[in-house]
This record gives structure tokens, C-alpha cells and sequence, in this order.
């Protein structure tokens, strides 16, 4: 049958595909230094703009909003066209998007090593900012939502629920959070105080983690698995009962980031309920993305790719046992302030979200390029291997690290005074920074070779030709 003379907005997602490689290597380099400098404080070179306390959240931002928010870009993009088999509901915005994104990012870069910030973790970017950053989402959800709604198929794709949920949720959160009362160009104050503001910050920065780093990466999972594997999705019924049960409890999962702390006691055990209750519906989906492999179990002897989607699956369960786990309040009385939540942070972080990220480009961008896969498929195993031993160096050192501190910390002698001193238990941590650093290093190594190989695919791709809209009833409506 012949194509649609209409064709796909693919510039879009190649430019966001490319800068999500790039923002990978820069947040996970500028990871790699702060990591560097636990173990060599001098690496901070007695700069202001090197110290610690600056460029972390610089790192978080990143990776979490310029290599994350890129990858989401970029494929909610390319699989909302192809799901509702129409062209994106405006070019120029989506554009604007795209550059929008690109100035939010490199005014972080600058603001966050000179100090200016809120101090609100994953929301520490000014005011002027917040203001580009809710006009940048307001046009994504136009684009988004605009092309759910010109699309040629009655059905609406689950992965384009949760890519709809995180874009409203953000919004809802970002503005709320965010609220605060300029007192200069670089400064701010919190319409909130005390208890309430930390409790809105945390119903932010958990949700966050739900929806940007959570639901929206599920999106991913949902398409880019069958695509992947050639089978449908296990349970599509699931699937919607995934959905709904996940943004029906996340919401309520934040109080338990303020245990023991001024919060009322009420509200940090409400916090603790709903994480448990979230293991549910997270390990519910999850086994429905790794169910879908029944009867292609062969493939991740010969796919590399799906050997990345897989693994990040079984890291997003690892994770999201681990988060409900420590939520209790006695565990949390251990783990909190100690490493063992980094290692916990990391193991979403990379092993959940970059590699579900990394896997859905080495899909995607073949099929932008008009090639049949990557430069180097070699390349694509060495750098899912890279990546596994990284994330498991990284995460061990952390975990071990942590529950070690958390003991020391509690230790009394039998007068009640404090066996180890806060110094003692530094030392004896000294060792794990050490091992974070090395599997930090080696996952940066994956993505330089990640950088090579995207490179090569699109210099051996020459010119690129646009790829015609397929009507509905040419393509089934995951395709």
C-alpha cells in the first residue's frame, strides 16, 4: 500500500538524541570528579567553582534533567508519532523545546558553580529559570498532547499514558514547589517555611523521582521492549492496572524522605504505608516488561540491546524493593544521612534510568538514520558490560559503605557515650570512595564508547531521508 505523503518530525528526535549523549558524558564526568574529590578533597583546587557543595548539584541536574529529560525528549517524541501515526502537532514549538531545554541546561552550568540556588534538592535553579523551564514544558505539552489528539487511531498507547501522566505531573509539581519570592535576579525566598517547606520540597523531590525518573522511563520500557524483542506486550491489561495503581500511590510516597525529623509523626507514617504499598504496582510492571520476553528468551544471547532493557528492568526492581525497605521507619533509622541511600539513588539512577535510555537510543537511532542497526553492535555488548560492572561497583561500595556508617554512628559504650567518633567512621569509609569512583569511571568509559559508535552510525548514514507517516491500517499500533 502506498505511504502517506506526510512524514515523521524525525530532526527533533535526532537533536535531542545527540545531546543526550553529550549531557551523559558531562553529568557523569562531573560525577566522576565530585566522586574524586571525596577521596582527594585537593582535586577541589581551592576554587570556589570546583568545591564540592556546587558542582553536586550541578551533576544531579545533569543527569537527571539534561541527559534524562533529553532522552525523554527525544523518544516521547519519536514514539508519539509513530503510535498515533501522525506528524508532531507543531514544528516550531517543538523546536522551541528543543533549544528551550538546551539555554535551561547551560544556564544551570553557569548559575550552580557561582553558588546562585535555592537549595532545594533537584530544585536548586533560580527563579528567571523556573520561569524558562515552565514555558519550555508548557510548549511539550502542547506538542504532546496536541498530537495525541490529531492522531488516526481511536486507541491511545500505554506508553503515551505515562509519558502524559509525568508531563502534567512535572508541571503541577515544578510550579507548586517552586513558588518563591524574587528579591534579585539571582535570589529567591520560599513562599514556604519550616515543616511546610520541607514537606512540599519532598512531595516535589519524590515525585520527581516518580514521574520524571519513574513513569516516564516506563513509557520507554513499554514501547521500546516489544519493539525490541517482537513480541507483543505481555499484558496489556496490566499494563493500565500499572498505570493507574502507580500514579494513584506515588503521590503520597514523599514524608518518608523527612523520617525523624520536625514533620508530624503522622505524615512520616503515611509516607512509610504508601512506599510499601508502591512495591506493588512497580514490581507488577516491571515483571510485565521482562514477561514479555516469553518465547524470545533467546534473543539476549545475540541482542545487546535488549540486554540493556532487560538489566534496567531488573535494576528499577532492585531499586523499588530497596526505596520501600528503607521507608520503614526502623531500617530508616539506619540508612538515612549515610551512603547507603546513594547507593540506592545510583542504582535507579544509572542502572534503571541511563540504561533504559542507552538501550531505547541504540533502537531508535538506526531507524532515525536509515540504518539497519548500529556502526558496531560489538560495541553496543562491551559498553552494556562496561556499564553492568560500573553500576555494581558503584552500588556495592555505596550499600556496604552505608550500612557500615549507619552502625558505627549508633554504637555506645555501656555509659551511653558514643564508640566511634564521626571522624573514625569517615576512615573507615575511606575505601568505598574509592570503589564508587572506579565503577564511576567505568561507566564513563561506556559512554565515550557509546559517543564513538553514535558518530560512526551517522557518518555511515549519509543523507537522510524523511520517513513517510504509515497509516493506520499499514501498521499495527505499537509499530
Amino acid at each position: 500500500m502506498q505511504a502517506s505523503a506526510e512524514t515523521y518530525n524525525d530532526k527533533i528526535v535526532r537533536q535531542f538524541a545527540a545531546v543526550t549523549v553529550l549531557w551523559g558524558i558531562v553529568g557523569m564526568a562531573v560525577g566522576v570528579l565530585i566522586a574524586a574529590q571525596l577521596y582527594w578533597p585537593a582535586l577541589n583546587f581551592d576554587t570556589a567553582w570546583l568545591s564540592y557543595g556546587r558542582l553536586r548539584p550541578l551533576h544531579t541536574n545533569a543527569v537527571i534533567f539534561a541527559f534524562g529529560g533529553s532522552a525523554l525528549f527525544a523518544t516521547s517524541y519519536y514514539i508519539v508519532q509513530r503510535t498515533c501515526h501522525v506528524r508532531l502537532f507543531s514544528d516550531k514549538l517543538a523546536a522551541f523545546t528543543f533549544w528551550g531545554w538546551q539555554a535551561v541546561i547551560v544556564a544551570a552550568a553557569i548559575t550552580l558553580p557561582m553558588g546562585l540556588t535555592q537549595g532545594k534538592e533537584y530544585a536548586e535553579l533560580e527563579w528567571p529559570i523556573d520561569l524558562l523551564i515552565t514555558a519550555v514544558w508548557v510548549a511539550y505539552g502542547v506538542v504532546f498532547f496536541g498530537t495525541i489528539v490529531k492522531r488516526r487511531v481511536r486507541h491511545i498507547y500505554v506508553a503515551n499514558w505515562f509519558f502524559g501522566a509525568y508531563i502534567i505531573t512535572i508541571a503541577l509539581l515544578h510550579i507548586v514547589n517552586n513558588m518563591a519570592i524574587p528579591v534579585s535576579m539571582g535570589k529567591s525566598y520560599s513562599m514556604y517555611s519550616g515543616a511546610v517547606d520541607a514537606m512540599a520540597q519532598w512531595w516535589y523531590g519524590h515525585n520527581a523521582v516518580g514521574f520524571f525518573l519513574t513513569a516516564a522511563f516506563l513509557g520507554m520500557m513499554y514501547y521500546f521492549v516489544p519493539k525490541q524483542a517482537g513480541r507483543p506486550v505481555y499484558s496489556y491489561r496490566l499494563s493500565i492496572v500499572h498505570f493507574w495503581a502507580l500514579i494513584a500511590i506515588y503521590m503520597w510516597a514523599g514524608p518518608h524522605h523527612l523520617q525523624y525529623t520536625a514533620l508530624p509523626d503522622w505524615a512520616q507514617s503515611l509516607g512509610m504505608v504508601f512506599s510499601i504499598v508502591l512495591l506493588a504496582p512497580s514490581w507488577g510492571g516491571a515483571i510485565n516488561g521482562i514477561m514479555t520476553l516469553s518465547g524470545a528468551w533467546d534473543k539476549l544471547r545475540t541482542d545487546p540491546i535488549l540486554k540493556f532493557l532487560i538489566v534496567a528492568i531488573s535494576f528499577y526492581m532492585i531499586a523499588t524493593f530497596e526505596g520501600p525497605m528503607m521507608s520503614i521507619k526502623t531500617v530508616n533509622s539506619l540508612s538515612h544521612y549515610t551512603d547507603w541511600t546513594v547507593g540506592h539513588v545510583h542504582a535507579g539512577a544509572l542502572g534503571w534510568v541511563a540504561m533504559i535510555s542507552i538501550g531505547s537510543l541504540y533502537s531508535l537511532l538506526p531507524r532515525l538514520l536509515g540504518q539497519k542497526e548500529m556502526f558496531s553492535v560489538k560495541a553496543i555488548d562491551l559498553h552494556f558490560w562496561l556499564h553492568t560492572v560500573g553500576v555494581l561497583l558503584y552500588i556495592a561500595s555505596m550499600w556496604i559503605a552505608g550500612v557500615m556508617q549507619g552502625l558505627m554512628w549508633r554504637a555506645t559504650n555501656p555509659d551511653g557515650t558514643l564508640t566511634y567518633s564521626f571522624v573514625e567512621a569517615l576512615n573507615a569509609t575511606y575505601p568505598y570512595y574509592l570503589g564508587r569512583l572506579a565503577g564511576g569511571l567505568v561507566v564513563l568509559a561506556g559512554m565515550f564508547l557509546m559517543a564513538w559508535n553514535v558518530i560512526r552510525t551517522w557518518q555511515q548514514a549519509g543523507d537522510l531521508v524523511p520517513t513517510p507517516v504509515l497509516p493506520p491500517d499499514t501498521a499495527s499500533a505499537h509499530a
